[in-house]
């Protein structure tokens, strides 16, 4: 399960690699999480950045199991669920990142984070896009990240990585003229050697903290939890 990104880039840099406006809302991400209010760029609107939550609005997380199936989804089952087939002809969208992070298990209660980065700068996740009302009768707009399986980098720790994207996939997956056909052929593993990962501090997993030190490598000695004196 992919559960945390990171999008560090400055608004200019997003502006200039998606061919995008970026409004003032924007602010540089080092922990971003389901739940939160995050930029992605749909297909009905690709000229510009959007605020969706990842998964489920805060309130409506309380349902675990829920808001766990929301926040990924795998790209096997897109083409086995009819209604994943007509989500992924209308509301693809993709998420700008600079890295992702996963956990490599070392036991029943330890677990060490790794942040994984690409040659190229920036990227983007595939995902679909879904709008509902809330019960007071607000439209609510949500995200999910399709994922894949890993390839020989991200295997080394984690069986999942999100469907990461170039720009020439980019626009395939934001055309509306797409075909179904090849929509599907974009739902393959980044290649290996386009990736890079190491270790960070265990403080990602606070779900609220979100500072620049959390992407700077971390040595295996401080994956206990000893603070860094970067912040």
């Amino acid at each position: 399960m992919i559960e945390r990104y990171s999008l560090t880039a400055t608004a200019a840099e997003i502006a200039e690699r998606f061919s995008a406006d970026v409004p003032e809302f924007y602010k540089p991400r080092y922990n971003a999480a389901p739940t939160q209010l995050l930029p992605v760029i749909t297909s009905t609107d690709p000229q510009g950045l959007s605020l969706f939550y990842w998964g489920r609005p805060p309130q409506f997380a309380k349902n675990k199991s829920l808001s766990e199936r929301i926040v990924n989804l795998r790209q096997e089952n897109i083409s086995e669920r009819p209604v994943l087939k007509k989500a992924l002809m209308k509301y693809r969208c993709i998420i700008p990142a600079d890295g992702f992070y996963a956990w490599k298990k070392l036991g029943k209660k330890t677990a060490i984070p790794y942040r994984f980065t690409s040659t190229e700068k920036l990227f983007s996740f595939a995902g679909l896009w879904e709008e509902f009302e809330d019960e007071g009768g607000a439209m609510v707009h949500t995200f999910t990240i399709i994922t894949v399986t890993a390839n020989d980098t991200v295997s080394k720790i984690t069986e999942r990585m999100p469907m990461i994207l170039d720009k020439r996939l980019e626009a395939i997956w934001l055309n509306p003229a797409s075909s179904e056909s090849a929509i599907l052929n974009t739902l393959i593993p980044f290649p290996s050697d386009k990736l890079t990962l190491y270790p960070v501090s265990p403080r990602i997993n606070e779900l609220n903290l979100d500072v620049p030190s959390l992407i700077i490598p971390t040595p295996p000695a401080d994956q206990h939890g000893n603070l860094t004196l970067f912040d």
